[in-house]
């Protein structure tokens, strides 16, 4: 063996220092170049051209990694596909063969609103639902504690079926208890949370993935542990971020170090990863602990993985490496540059994260460069219908939970019980503003801010038009946005001597108090301007499944102001229900609703003072999404009081419309898992 490579060999069989990345000195990739180390340099570039020929899968043996499911521990969309999605693709093509298998950690713990419970070989978990586990397998994952030394952390690997699909549970109490530090923010909950053994989200994660990729090698390795070799990976958004780094980079460096059965290791290399973006905004950063974790990841591989790791386009100083961003450990990274193939959950949102910085930060371009040779695909989301209608078992659950109402099913041939449904919203929203007892009792962790009773105030609630907005409070969902436009309609209605029924508006969730303080910004100025609108404006801060579930059954319009939505399920609930979804004309939003038909989007989208959707002529009258959004309710007013026939039509057509997984993506999906590519009929 050369010389010069026996001392590289020597000099990068060592982890990286705890201050490498605060040096601000970038990675330089002018190291010896054998076959090996050649290879690790172009990955990036290989997989994003596609240059990889996709494997022949005569039968997909799937595993879908995900930190949430829709069973066991749900905060949003993320979940929901991570259940609904192998569901239906097992459904429907499990007699060929196929199958999806669901990767998800063990939680335990309480966070007041999550709780999930291991005992007696029996998991209930946050969602409540209950499953008998059997025991698979132990692995020991190897990842360094609170200091910088590698300790081998035990992970129990359960398995359960549910839905038609094979639930594979790892546990380990340190990184998967949910139980929340002293310290923990208020506003990160259920899987998000900083624990009491000092775990947050990023390193939760990323021990997540670690030990994915141990149980996969075992596998391949061992095949004592009951499993089937999967043959494809489906990485469900950042938190499985250095999945493909695991399979692609620390094979390779491992080999050249000889610390890995040649065989073995191109085996896991062979594995395609198809990577799944949801929100491009989270990424799982860690500064502070960059080194740590990556040390923890790529072990004694990792000086040598760091200084090969080169991205396929580096114009973007702050992303001159694949594994970090701007000196920071950015978990998302990795699959970008090195998954086999992107997908993101709408067509229009991939076109946004491949041309505008905004939306796709600082992967814009290597996402345009995929969008261009065929590794960066748009696969609309689905939404198991039967899930999301007016479900007569869910309303009944919800007059016995709240007491004394009488909400009622209905669907698009029986509207006129929604009108039924808007009068006992009414009730309810008057039991909740002048019982403090009754209010404590149902709805203890949710905060109002002062409620009036509009009991004598709205005379007929067929004629009163209702908005809603439940979605989180975070910046996304543009809440400051919502109350600006709501406020312009406020001071329109101030003087006005029209004999219409003012509007209500029913708006609130989860989540950061800073937009719940724009909400009562709005309701103490609409006070003021106009009593009379004012008394009429609902704003909340907290959660409840049964009170959003009430909201919607109620409400004529569902409000979406968002900065951005990769998908959106929330839209697709809302029209299940005969909600018509106001929107901003975003991300799956576009894909999703047919603006005038089964809900309405804004003409103009823009971020910052730039045009994103809309015409010249249309963005020189908004000007801003504020605006824009006034604009849109305005209009929607115009019609539910002039024409309320339209409205009727359109929430006919709303219902009737069906997002669910068998009406196009599982197909898609299919094509994606077989072939490569998704089919003729999807947009690539």
């Amino acid at each position: 063996m050369p010389e010069r490579f026996e001392a590289l060999k020597m000099g990068d069989f060592k982890m990286l220092s705890e201050d490498f990345n605060r040096k601000k000195t970038p990675p330089h990739y002018l190291l010896p170049q054998t076959p090996g180390l050649k290879q690790m340099q172009n990955l990036g570039k290989i997989q994003c051209l596609g240059l990889t020929p996709w494997p022949v899968l005569e039968q997909v043996k799937a595993w879908m990694i995900s930190a949430e499911t829709a069973l066991f521990m749900k905060m949003g969309g993320l979940g929901m596909i991570a259940s609904e999605l192998p569901e239906a693709y097992n459904r429907l093509y499990a007699a060929a063969g196929d199958d999806i298998k669901v990767v998800t950690p063990l939680y335990t713990g309480n966070t007041g609103k999550k709780k999930a419970i291991f005992e007696n070989g029996v998991y209930q978990g946050a969602e409540g639902r209950c499953a008998a586990l059997d025991k698979v397998t132990v692995v020991e994952v190897p990842f360094c504690d609170t200091g910088t030394k590698l300790v081998n952390h035990k992970v129990c690997v359960w398995q359960c079926q549910a839905g038609g699909v094979s639930y594979l549970l790892l546990e380990n109490e340190r990184f998967f208890s949910i139980d929340p530090h002293k310290d923990n923010p208020s506003a990160q909950d259920g899987c998000y949370v900083f624990n009491r053994f000092g775990v947050d989200e990023v390193e939760r994660f990323a021990f997540f993935t670690k030990a994915v990729y141990v149980l996969l090698k075992d596998v391949y390795e061992n095949g004592q542990n009951r499993l089937d070799k999967p043959n494809l990976m489906l990485a469900n958004d950042w938190h499985s971020g250095e999945l493909a780094g695991l399979l692609k980079y620390l094979t390779l460096a491992q080999e050249e170090q000889g610390l890995a059965d040649k065989k073995l290791a191109a085996s896991l290399r062979q594995i395609p990863v198809v990577h799944i973006a949801h929100h491009l905004g989270y990424q799982g950063w860690d500064y502070v602990n960059t080194p740590r974790l990556l040390n923890s990841l790529y072990e004694y591989s990792a000086n040598m993985v760091y200084r090969n790791a080169r991205p396929v386009k580096n114009t973007n100083p702050r992303a001159k490496n694949t594994l970090i961003v701007h000196d920071c450990f950015n978990q998302a990274s990795c699959n970008f540059h090195l998954a086999d193939r992107v997908v993101t959950v709408s067509r229009n949102y991939l076109e946004e994260v491949s041309r505008f910085l905004e939306f796709g930060w600082d992967f814009r371009d290597i996402l345009k460069i995929r969008k261009d040779h065929g590794t960066f695909l748009g696969i609309v989301n689905g939404y198991d219908k039967s899930k999301i209608t007016p479900n007569a078992v869910k309303i009944k659950a919800i007059n016995d939970f709240f007491g004394g109402t009488d909400f009622v099913s209905y669907d698009e041939n029986t509207l006129a019980a929604k009108d039924h449904n808007k009068a006992e919203f009414l009730k309810l929203l008057h039991r909740l503003a002048t019982d403090k007892v009754y209010k404590q009792e149902k709805l203890p962790l949710v905060d109002f801010y002062k409620f009036d009773d509009l009991a004598d105030v709205v005379k007929d609630p067929s004629k009163t038009p209702v908005f809603c907005a439940t979605s989180r409070m975070v910046e996304q969902k543009g809440y400051d946005i919502a109350a600006r436009a709501v406020m312009k309609l406020t001071e329109k209605y101030k003087d006005s001597t029209e004999d219409v029924e003012i509007p209500v508006f029913v708006m609130g969730g989860a989540g950061d108090a800073k937009y719940f303080n724009y909400l009562k910004k709005l309701k103490d100025e609409a006070m003021r301007l106009n009593p009379q609108a004012g008394r009429r404006i609902f704003v909340f801060r907290g959660y409840k499944d049964e009170f959003a579930y009430a909201v919607q059954l109620a409400s004529d319009f569902y409000m979406m102001p968002c900065r951005f939505e990769p998908c959106g399920l929330t839209q697709m609930e809302a029209m299940a229900k005969g909600a018509l979804p106001v929107a901003m004309s975003t991300g799956g939003l576009v894909d999703t609703i047919i603006n005038g038909a089964d809900g309405f989007r804004t003409e103009v989208f823009f971020v910052g003072k730039d045009r994103i959707y809309g015409s010249n002529l249309a963005v020189s009258r908004l000007k801003n999404n504020v605006n824009a959004y006034a604009d849109t309710l305005q209009n929607i007013l115009d019609i539910f009081y002039k024409n309320p026939d339209i409205i009727i039509m359109m929430k006919k057509e709303a219902m009737r419309k069906d997002f669910s997984w068998t009406q196009g993506a599982i197909q898609a999906y299919h094509s994606l898992f077989h072939n490569g590519y998704i089919g003729a009929g999807e947009k690539k």
